[in-house]
C-alpha cells in the first residue's frame, strides 16, 4: 500500500531533482491562480522549545541565519509586493497571518507596523483579514487591546486544555508553559470577535475525548487538529506498546464522533468540515486534504519568499526559492517549480494516489507528508495514507447514515441536481 510509486502519466518529469528541487515539466504548467494568503514570519525566534516543533527541530536550519525580527525596510518592501499582486490579480480579498517563531516576542508594536505598512500600500477596495497565530505565553490584556483595535483576530496554539495535555510545550528552561497559555485562553474567550481558533498538533498518548472536551471548554470558534510533520524517511511517533494499522485515524474518528454528537453549538473542526465539504462536492480550502491548488506562500524575515514551512520537516532547504522581495514578484514565485507542483491537483499525485477511490477527498494529504528520500521525493502517498482512509470512511459512513435517517423519517424530496460522491468513498 505504502510502496514507491511511478511519475504521474503524461509528465515524467514531476518529482524532485537534483539538490531536493521540485521539477515540472512544461506541459503541466497551468493558468496561474494568485496568492491570497499571504504568512509574514514577525519573529525568528520562540521563547517556547516545544519537543514536537517542526521548525527548530527539522532538517532545516535555516531560522538560525535570518534575522531575529523583521526590519522595518523588510517591513515595507513586503507590503509593496502584496499590493502589486493585489493590483495585477484584481484581488478584492486577501489574508495576512503573521506568524513566527512567537510573533509577540517584541511586543505588539512591530505587528502594528505591519498592519500600518500594508494599509498604506493595499487598494482601499480589497479587504484585509489580519491574524495572529501566538503560543499565548505573551497576551495581556494590554496587547489583546492593542490588537483587537488595528483589526487583528488571534489564533492560539494548544495541545488541549489542561496543564498535563500541554506537557510537550516548555520554554528553554523545560518550565511548563500552560500557567500563561491558559491565561491567554481566558482572554481570548472573553473576546470571540477577536478569538481565531485553536491550533493542536495530535499527540497520540493524549486521549482523544479529553483534549476535544478540554479545549471544547475554552471557548474556540474553530479547532484545527494537525497531524505532525512526518513523512516516510522521519515516521510519524508511535505510542508506547502495540498500535493498530491507524492510530492517527483511530484518535481522530474518536474526536469526530464527540462532535458529532454534539448538541449545543460547537466550534468549527476545520479537517472534519474540510472532509464534509469534499464528500459533498465542495473544493478543499486545506492543504490537508483535497485538490485545490495552494494559494499562500511566506515571507521570512529577511524578505526570502518561501513556500510553506511543513516543508522544513522534509529535508534542508526543501521550502526555499531563492527569491525574495527585494529582488522578485509574487508573480515570479507562482512559477517556480517548488509551488507549480503543489497546483498540479489530481496530475501532482503519484499513480497510487490517482487510482485511488477517496483521491478527490483526501488529494494525497499533506504534501509534505510525501516525501520519501533517495529518488521518490514527494512521488508518493502520505505517511499517514491509511490513517486518512480511515477518517475519510468513516465520515462517509456518518453522514450516509444521517441521510438514511432523514429519509426513512420524510418524503424523498425533488431531485436537486447536487452530485453526493459519499455513496462510492463507502464501497471497499
Amino acid at each position: 500500500m505504502y510502496g514507491d510509486s511511478g511519475p504521474s502519466p503524461g509528465c515524467p518529469d514531476v518529482g524532485r531533482g537534483q539538490g531536493g528541487g521540485v521539477v515540472v515539466c512544461q506541459n503541466q504548467q497551468r493558468a496561474a491562480i494568485p496568492f491570497r494568503q499571504f504568512v509574514l514570519k514577525a519573529h525568528s525566534r520562540c521563547n517556547l522549545a516545544c519537543t514536537y516543533c517542526y521548525i527548530y527541530t527539522s532538517p532545516d536550519r535555516s531560522w538560525r541565519d535570518r534575522p531575529p525580527h523583521a526590519p522595518p525596510g523588510t517591513v515595507r518592501q513586503t507590503a509593496r509586493r502584496i499590493a502589486e499582486h493585489v493590483r495585477a490579480h484584481g484581488l478584492d480579498e486577501i489574508r495576512i497571518d503573521l506568524h513566527g517563531g512567537e510573533p509577540l516576542l517584541t511586543g505588539p508594536g512591530p505587528l502594528l507596523d505591519q498592519a500600518a505598512a500594508l494599509r498604506a500600500e493595499l487598494p482601499a477596495d480589497c479587504r484585509t483579514h489580519l491574524g495572529v497565530q501566538t503560543n499565548g505565553t505573551l497576551l495581556t490584556p494590554a496587547v489583546l487591546d492593542t490588537l483587537a483595535g488595528a483589526g487583528f483576530r488571534v489564533g492560539l496554539s494548544l495541545d488541549g486544555g489542561t496543564p498535563g495535555l500541554n506537557r510537550r510545550r516548555v520554554d528553554h528552561a523545560g518550565r511548563a508553559s500552560w500557567p500563561a497559555a491558559s491565561r491567554a485562553a481566558r482572554l481570548l474567550a472573553g473576546r470571540p470577535g477577536v478569538f481565531a481558533g485553536i491550533l493542536c498538533t495530535v499527540d497520540l498518548t493524549s486521549d482523544p475525548a479529553r483534549v476535544y472536551g478540554s479545549l471544547r471548554a475554552l471557548g474556540p470558534p474553530m479547532l484545527d487538529f494537525l497531524l505532525p510533520h512526518a513523512n516516510w524517511t522521519s515516521r510519524p511517533p508511535l505510542p508506547p506498546g502495540p498500535a493498530g494499522p491507524t492510530p492517527y485515524g483511530d484518535w481522530l474518528c474518536t474526536v469526530f464522533d464527540l462532535w458529532w454528537a454534539e448538541r449545543e453549538p460547537a466550534p468549527r473542526v476545520r479537517l472534519f468540515t474540510e472532509i464534509i465539504g469534499l464528500l459533498l462536492g465542495r473544493p478543499s480550502t486545506s492543504e490537508a486534504v483535497g485538490l485545490s491548488p495552494v494559494v499562500a506562500l511566506i515571507v521570512d524575515t529577511d524578505g526570502a519568499i518561501e513556500q510553506v514551512d511543513s516543508l522544513k520537516s522534509a529535508y534542508e532547504g526543501a521550502a526555499a526559492t531563492g527569491l525574495d522581495v527585494f529582488r522578485n514578484s509574487f508573480d515570479e514565485a507562482l512559477r517556480h517549480p517548488g509551488m507549480t507542483a503543489r497546483r498540479l491537483g489530481a496530475d501532482g499525485l503519484c499513480d497510487r494516489c490517482r487510482g485511488c477511490a477517496l483521491m478527490t477527498v483526501c488529494g494525497g494529504g499533506n504534501y509534505a507528508h510525501r516525501y520519501r528520500a533517495g529518488g521518490s521525493g514527494f512521488r508518493n502517498p502520505s505517511v499517514y495514507c491509511a490513517d486518512l482512509e480511515r477518517v475519510i470512511r468513516h465520515i462517509a459512513a456518518r453522514l450516509d447514515a444521517e441521510v438514511q435517517v432523514g429519509r426513512s423519517a420524510r418524503p424523498a424530496p425533488a431531485p436537486t441536481g447536487v452530485s453526493v460522491n459519499w455513496r462510492t468513498v463507502n464501497k471497499t
